[in-house]
C-alpha cells in the first residue's frame, strides 16, 4: 500500500474513533438515563426500550472497533 493510500486510511480511522467516542457517550447517557429510572419503569416497556438501545449501541461500538482494527492491520 501507497503512502497516500495509507495517509487516507488513518483519517478514516482518525474519523471513526471520533464517531466511536460520540456513539459511547450517547450510550452512557442512555445507561444514566435507565440507571436513574424508578424500578418500576426499569421493569416496564419503557425499561425494556432503553436496554435494548443500550445493548444496540453496544453491538454499534464493538463493529466500529473492529473496522478500526482492520483498518489498521490493512496499513501494515
Amino acid at each position: 500500500m501507497n503512502k497516500e493510500r495509507r495517509k487516507a486510511l488513518g483519517e478514516l480511522s482518525d474519523k471513526i474513533a471520533a464517531l466511536r467516542d460520540e456513539l459511547e457517550s450517547l450510550k452512557d447517557e442512555e445507561r444514566d438515563y435507565y440507571d436513574n429510572m424508578p424500578e418500576n419503569l426499569q421493569n416496564s416497556e419503557r425499561g425494556e426500550t432503553a436496554e435494548a438501545a443500550i445493548e444496540s449501541l453496544d453491538s454499534a461500538l464493538d463493529s466500529l472497533d473492529e473496522a478500526m482494527s482492520s483498518i489498521e492491520e490493512a496499513t501494515e
